[in-house]
């Protein structure tokens, strides 16, 4: 699934493995539709940017129902990266504006913040000025980037639901946007590199990094990658002139996931 603002009222597509397309949801002119994801029983979770303060925030599209918002976010923030825990309990929303993560209850109520810091912070000298951008929920711990400081992080959540100790995986992934993982069992990290850096790379366990993909496989401002098998998939949101958006395909070559370089 993936936003498809353009210019034009954003919609949520489903695109399947052939390329057919299905509108899930639709939001007005000058909204934005940024991260999704999905709960074990096929809602579809999404955040959305706008201006009107009663679209603002997380909506969820149950099976066979209509989308719906479920927690609203303050005027001036900006929900990006979604992510849900393996329990279908808790969402977690990136505020790349206001530098914070969000936990939404799956089941109802207001949203809080659950986390705010500088690690999650802009910078506040950047000419564009987004923080904490991309989440997952892997293997206990929320998992963030940082665009303006190129940084992936592992934030554990304890039993009581709280964030434990920030540990920096890497501060080698500029303009670095959502990511996913080849497997529920691997820490290797597939990550989408935003425009200037118009990349994927792959950060390993031990935090170095690998260039997979650059401009010149055809990337145009990649903002998140999904697996699905041995297939990666590339969302391209096209910022730059000729505005070239699309999705993107690709083989992932296992052996060069395991493989642990030494240096960045």
């Amino acid at each position: 699934m993936l936003g498809a603002p353009a210019h034009k009222p954003p919609k949520l597509i489903r695109i399947t493995s052939s390329g057919h397309r299905t509108t899930l949801a639709g939001g007005h002119q000058d909204d934005q539709i940024t991260g999704n994801t999905r709960g074990s029983d096929g809602t579809v979770y999404y955040n959305m940017v706008s201006d009107d303060a009663s679209r603002n925030g997380t909506w969820k599209l149950p099976p066979y129902g209509r989308p719906q918002r479920m927690a609203a976010l303050p005027a001036g923030s900006l929900p990006n990266g979604l992510a849900i825990d393996p329990t279908d309990h808790t969402l977690y929303a990136a505020d790349s504006l206001n530098g914070a993560v969000w936990a939404i209850p799956v089941s109802g109520g207001p949203a809080r913040v659950w986390l705010t810091g500088p690690a999650l912070a802009p910078d506040p000298e950047a000419s564009l000025k987004l923080g904490v951008n991309g989440l997952r929920f892997h293997k206990g711990a929320v998992w963030a980037s940082n665009f303006n400081r190129g940084t992936l992080l592992r934030i554990p959540v304890t039993a009581h639901g709280t964030p434990g100790p920030i540990h920096t995986v890497t501060d080698n992934l500029p303009d670095a946007d959502d990511f996913s993982f080849p497997g529920n069992r691997s820490d290797t990290v597939l990550a989408a590199q935003n425009d200037p850096a118009d990349r994927v790379s792959v950060v390993h366990p031990n935090g170095t990094t690998q260039t997979a993909l650059t401009a010149g496989d055809g990337l145009a401002s990649p903002t998140t990658t999904a697996v699905r098998g041995n297939r990666l998939y590339i969302a391209d949101a096209g910022f730059a002139t000729p505005h070239d958006a699309k999705l993107q395909r690709a083989t992932i070559n296992a052996d060069a996931l395991d493989a642990h370089p030494r240096h960045h």
